[in-house]
């Protein structure tokens, strides 16, 4: 990768010898700058994962794969709704219309992501405004529970 170039020293009019060209490419630069671009990388990737923090469940049931960016409903532990990563401070259910009209209408999965703070009626009670409004492909969001 380097490179080196000498020119034959020879003399020039003054009888003075010249001093032998060197042309190499430095590359310290160029890995210091790696290396702090691959710093960079490493700590701000973990954080490119955000979402709603909520503490979700566990459970030891299988992850599905998933081709597309899904619908996400979310439910944090004070009851807020989030449709995808914004808080729905009106009609959830206008919102998801609007939403799932360009995603393939009401047979597109949705995830459902609920803190476990949250009461089992808090939970059913969405559960059921879902399925009211036509929504049946509705798919529970749990962490995978470790050990037995």
């Amino acid at each position: 990768m380097a490179a080196s170039v000498i020119e034959a020293a020879s003399a020039g009019r003054s009888g003075r010898r010249r001093r032998a060209v060197m042309a190499e490419i430095n590359v310290t630069p160029f890995v210091d700058v790696m290396l702090v671009l691959l710093i960079v990388f490493m700590v701000s990737a973990p954080l490119l994962t955000v979402g709603v923090p909520i503490n979700l469940p566990s459970s030891q049931a299988k992850s599905l794969s998933q081709n597309t960016d899904p619908l996400t409903v979310a439910v944090d532990a004070q009851g807020q709704l989030y449709l995808q990563d914004a808080k729905i401070t009106d009609d959830l259910l206008q919102k998801l219309q609007a939403v799932t009209a360009s995603r393939g209408g009401v047979n597109a999965p949705i995830f459902f992501r609920a803190d476990r703070a949250l009461n089992y009626g808090t939970v059913m009670r969405l559960l059921g405004r879902l399925n009211a409004a036509g929504y049946s492909k509705v798919e529970l969001v749990t962490d995978f529970e470790q050990g037995t």
